[in-house]
């Protein structure tokens, strides 16, 4: 994928995450395994400074609080005024007032990706849809037309996770295959791959491509780990290792990619 993986082990990217608590280890490690660096940091005093010396932001709503989301604003709002690439992870966009207020004001730092699930998507281009948390409740199929629409009105990547995953801008759309069914059984899977496409925007200047170099090293690490392993538990040592040895000739052999998909 254009060398983009040695490029990133070559640069370890500093990668700011302003994200749930219920997955910053598993990020953290995921960051670590693939070849980039970690910053957890929300304390308001410093998230805009943090900005300043990472190569990428992430933010992500899964566990919200009125002290973090000023935290993500203020960092968001400097990620935008230095032209550094940031990631939102709209986590259960839909469940409340709370959360949809939180992302509206959010988006108005225009993000470089927003990545989220087929539900998540649709909630945040202001579909009516059922939410019933984290989960989604729609195949990332259904979301495709949303996600034109938002990657179009906000001028960003969208990527929608799901069996298949796909990416879009306003001019182009991929799709990738790779994955494995035990993934969705592990807390923070999505969170992970937020991070992943924080760490592959720290090196690749194009969004979109980006992007779709984090969801294929997902998916192609998950298939990987999961030969190794006997079930979700396992899956999840398996996938930092798979993370960690990964070879571009894997990902050239075994990525499941087709640009310009449709559903």
């Amino acid at each position: 994928m254009n060398n983009q993986l040695e490029k990133l082990r070559e640069t370890a990217p500093l990668v700011h995450s302003i994200t749930n608590y219920v997955v910053m280890n598993n990020t953290a490690n995921a960051l670590l395994a693939i070849g980039a660096s970690p910053i957890m940091a929300h304390a308001q005093k410093e998230v805009a400074d943090m900005v300043h010396i990472v190569h990428a932001l992430v933010v992500n709503i899964g566990t919200l609080d009125e002290y973090w989301v000023e935290s993500m604003a203020l960092a968001s709002q400097r990620a935008l005024e230095l032209g550094k690439p940031w990631v939102l992870d709209p986590v259960g966009a839909g469940a409340t007032p709370y959360r949809n207020e939180t992302l509206r004001h959010l988006i108005g730092f225009k993000p470089t990706v927003i990545r989220g699930n087929a539900s998540e998507i649709l909630s945040l281009a202001n579909v009516a849809v059922a939410s019933r948390g984290v989960d989604s409740a729609n195949q990332s199929e259904e979301a495709l037309e949303a996600g034109k629409q938002l990657a179009t009105q906000l001028g960003c990547v969208v990527c929608i996770s799901g069996a298949t995953d796909y990416i879009m801008d306003a001019t182009r759309v991929a799709s990738v295959g790779n994955g494995h069914e035990w993934m969705p059984k592990i807390t923070g899977m999505g969170c992970t791959a937020s991070v992943m496409v924080g760490a592959f925007l720290g090196v690749e200047k194009d969004p979109f491509e980006a992007t779709l170099a984090a969801m294929t090293v997902m998916g192609v690490a998950g298939e990987l780990a999961a030969q190794e392993a006997a079930g979700p538990g396992s899956l999840q040592m398996h996938f930092y290792d798979a993370l960690f040895s990964l070879t571009d000739k894997q990902l050239v052999d075994m990525a499941k990619v087709t640009r310009n998909a449709t559903s």
